[in-house]
């Protein structure tokens, strides 16, 4: 009979397919969405005079500002309360503060629920994939993990697609329209997230404080590093192609597009590659790839390299993700708690490079009179940082 039970009791948990629909949901509400749909938002709100251009840029700021707060109480908060019950919390601030901006009540509380949005992607975050995985056998993490942020991709792609079609109805219309959508994915995300943590090996403490640590302070470091090297296109691709090169705003919004198409297929593709040779290798390999991917745009090969260049970044701007937290679970094995505390910390090293460098190139693209290739330099620069910075710290555990 206890057999038995077992038995239904393990039928009656949500299979790994569901919590990863569940997982990929909760990305792209909180972060696909809530953040990367604003880039489009923005001007809009600007020519309906809801707020001043600068006033705009900095409701943008408040995103990434509440992004960090999430990266950091995640972890606090699942350790606390369940972490499902953080997670269908999450999804339904984030999708509360689309219906809340649906009215431009004034500056502060359109700021509040900006940086609400963020915590609630910060947290998303932090907590989605780490309660998944240890519920996934170790050969499919990769890919499962690049299924769950497959997220950030949609909504990137989403951002240059979806939000411009619901602004011929009116920005208030668009506001809502996307609290619909995110209310939907709530829905669809609520019953699939694990309810009980995954068991851990029972030497899980002795392989964690076995492991020296530097290889984890150099992946923080790495990954900060790759953020910062992402900002250019990020931010500037567009205008770029647009000003830069003078081929006007329509052939720059092409570009972001293609960036999106990348965006979506790249977590897939990165989760892939870690798990077939080893997530260690698979991002020594990215470094490279996105170095050149990035330098691309200063290397005179026109309409080719661009088009190569929004691909790359684009795939690599959520699918590095997968590929930093598996190389966590490789350097952390069989310790789901302290993968959790470490990979918050990862996440909270890239939302701080990330907002330094995209306050920090916009003050020099200002300086230098709207030059975008200099920022483009540094981005290829920071990407072959931390292809050295891996390198180094291998040969010195190695030395270990």
């Amino acid at each position: 009979m206890s057999g038995l039970a077992d038995r239904l009791s393990e039928h009656s948990k949500p299979s790994a397919w569901r919590a990863t629909v569940s997982g990929l949901a909760g990305s792209l509400v909180g972060i696909g969405l809530a953040r990367f749909a604003y880039t489009p938002l923005l001007p809009a709100i600007v020519a309906a005079q809801w707020f001043a251009p600068s006033e705009a840029a900095y409701l943008g700021a408040a995103n990434l500002a509440g992004y960090l707060a999430g990266a950091l109480l995640g972890a606090p908060l699942a350790a606390r309360i369940p972490t499902a019950k953080v997670l269908r919390a999450m999804m339904l601030l984030a999708t509360a503060a689309f219906f809340a901006s649906a009215w431009p009540v004034d500056f502060a509380w359109f700021f509040a629920w900006r940086f609400l949005a963020g915590l609630a992607g910060g947290a998303i975050m932090v907590l989605a994939a780490t309660s998944i995985l240890p519920h996934v056998a170790p050969a499919r993490r990769g890919i499962v993990s690049g299924a769950i942020f497959m997220g950030v991709g949609l909504g990137i792609a989403a951002s240059g697609t979806l939000v411009p079609l619901l602004l011929r109805q009116g920005l208030s219309e668009t506001w809502l329209g996307l609290g619909v959508l995110a209310l939907i994915l709530t829905v669809v995300a609520w019953g699939g997230w694990p309810k009980h943590a995954a068991p851990a090996a029972a030497a899980h403490h002795a392989a964690y404080h076995a492991h020296p640590s530097l290889g984890l302070r150099a992946l923080y470091a790495e990954y900060g590093l790759n953020a910062f090297g992402l900002v250019p296109h990020m931010i500037f691709l567009v205008d770029y192609v647009a000003r830069g090169l003078g081929q006007g705003l329509a052939v720059g919004a092409e570009y972001w597009v293609l960036f999106g198409i990348g965006a979506v297929i790249g977590p897939l593709v990165g989760g892939h590659v870690g798990d077939r040779v080893g997530f260690g290798r698979a991002l020594r390999l990215a470094y490279i790839v996105q170095a050149v991917a990035v330098a691309l745009p200063l290397l005179g090969f026109g309409t080719a390299g661009l088009i190569v260049s929004s691909l790359v970044v684009g795939a690599f701007t959520p699918g590095i993700v997968p590929m930093v937290l598996g190389r966590v679970h490789e350097l952390i094995p069989q310790a789901p708690a302290k993968q959790r505390e470490a990979w918050s910390r990862a996440t909270t090293s890239f939302a701080v490079l990330q907002a330094v460098s995209a306050y920090g190139m916009s003050y020099l693209f200002a300086r230098s009179g709207g030059d975008a290739r200099i920022l483009f330099a540094l981005g290829a620069a920071a990407m072959a940082a931390a292809l050295v910075l891996d390198l180094a710290a291998g040969m010195r555990g190695r030395r270990r």
